[in-house]
C-alpha cells in the first residue's frame, strides 16, 4: 500500500511540475495572431520578400505562422515568361488570383487563360500548374489552404535547397514538402 501511495505521489508531482511545459507547449502548437494586422502594398509580411525560381519575387500577406497553418497568401511576381512543372498537392488547396498580367493556368486537363481581376481554384489531388505568358509583368495572389509545409519550401528553396540537388533528391525534397511533380511546366501557349 505505502508503495503504490508512493508512487501516485511522485506521479502527481511530476505531472504538477510539467504542466506548465504542457500547456506552452500546446499553446505555442494553437498559437494564432489574436488581432488583425496589416501589409502594405508592395511589402512583404516580415520586410523579407524571397527570390526564387528564375527570378520570381514572393512576398508573404498572410504566414503559415499567423493562421496555425491554416492558410499561406503570399504575392508572386514574376519578368520571365513561364512557371512550375505541373504537380500535385497532396494536402492542399491552390488558388491564384491575376493581380496583373497574363497566365496560362492548368488544372487537371483544362488550361485557363487568366488576365488581371481573374481567380482559378485548383483542388487538392489534381495536377496543375501555371504559366505567365507575354511581356510585362506577371503578378499573381496565390493561396494554399491548409498551409501544409509550402512557405517553408519557398525559404529553403530561396536559401538555394535545390541548386546542389540531382532531380531524385530535388523530387524527394518536394514530397517532404507535401507535393509532387508530375509533368513537365505548361508549354508556352500564344494565341
Amino acid at each position: 500500500m505505502q508503495r503504490n501511495s508512493f508512487l501516485k505521489a511522485g506521479l502527481a508531482t511530476a505531472t504538477f511540475l510539467a504542466s506548465p511545459f504542457l500547456w506552452a507547449a500546446d499553446t505555442l502548437k494553437n498559437y494564432r495572431v489574436d488581432k488583425g494586422f496589416k501589409v502594405d502594398a508592395g511589402k512583404d509580411r516580415f520586410n523579407h520578400a524571397i527570390s526564387l525560381f528564375d527570378g520570381d519575387t514572393f512576398m508573404t500577406k498572410v504566414s503559415t505562422k499567423d493562421t496555425n497553418g491554416d492558410m499561406y497568401v503570399y504575392e508572386s511576381s514574376r519578368i520571365k515568361e513561364g512557371g512550375p512543372a505541373l504537380h500535385t498537392h497532396f494536402d492542399q488547396d491552390e488558388m491564384w488570383y491575376v493581380l496583373e498580367g497574363e497566365f496560362l493556368i492548368k488544372v487537371g486537363d483544362v488550361i485557363h487563360q487568366a488576365k488581371a481581376g481573374d481567380t482559378v481554384f485548383g483542388p487538392r489531388n489534381v495536377p496543375h500548374c501555371f504559366a505567365k505568358i507575354g511581356s510585362g509583368d506577371g503578378r499573381l495572389l496565390m493561396t494554399f489552404q491548409p498551409a501544409g509545409k509550402m512557405e517553408a519550401f519557398f525559404q529553403k528553396v530561396s536559401e538555394g535547397a535545390l541548386k546542389t540537388m540531382s532531380e531524385a533528391e530535388q523530387d524527394k525534397f518536394r514530397e517532404d514538402h507535401g507535393f509532387k511533380r508530375v509533368g513537365p511546366p505548361i508549354n508556352q501557349l500564344k494565341k
